[in-house]
């Protein structure tokens, strides 16, 4: 008896082809939906780190009565200094935040009244779809004057005030 060679064995070629092609199908899917993810909890530590450092401007203003007129949440983030008030007897916060990109717009603005009496603390959110970003994308400070350091349209801007 003649034994017969089986030569179907393995895959073709167009198989293989059609298989990898599904397969960078599918990955191409969840890739785009897995940068969403990462947007997303970004932003969530931005708007955290916003609530903390506002809770710190709150204990601030209970000691000394007003909001500081000045402070630069960039320069204290990166230099990792504390926010004290001006004698530094008091430290509100060890640690300010930084941004999670930390780049430019990405970066935390605090923007005060003249006379101390409110601010705005504003970060720029990568979703946006976000249901808490700014309506306007461009916060009005009490000065009347109007700000952005977001663009509005890859970027948009979420803002908290004071209380």
């Amino acid at each position: 008896m003649k034994k017969v060679i089986n030569k179907t064995k393995g895959f073709t070629l167009i198989e293989l082809l059609v298989v990898i092609g599904i397969i960078g199908i599918l990955s191409s899917f969840l890739l785009a939906n897995f940068v969403g993810v990462r947007q997303r909890s970004r932003d969530g530590v931005r708007k955290s780190d916003l609530r903390q450092i506002q809770s710190a401007l709150e204990l601030y203003r209970a000691d000394s009565g007003n909001y500081p007129t000045s402070l630069d949440l960039a320069t204290k983030c990166t230099d990792k200094t504390p926010f004290q008030d001006s004698a530094n007897k008091v430290t509100y916060m060890q640690k300010i935040p930084c941004d999670p990109l930390n780049t430019s717009p990405y970066i935390y603005t605090y923007a005060p009244s003249s006379d101390g009496s409110t601010y705005y603390l504003t970060a720029c959110l990568e979703n946006i779809n976000d249901s808490q970003k700014d309506t306007s994308n461009n916060p009005e400070d009490t000065s009347g004057d109007r700000h952005s350091i977001c663009d509005g349209t890859t970027d948009w801007s979420y803002t908290l005030q004071n209380p």
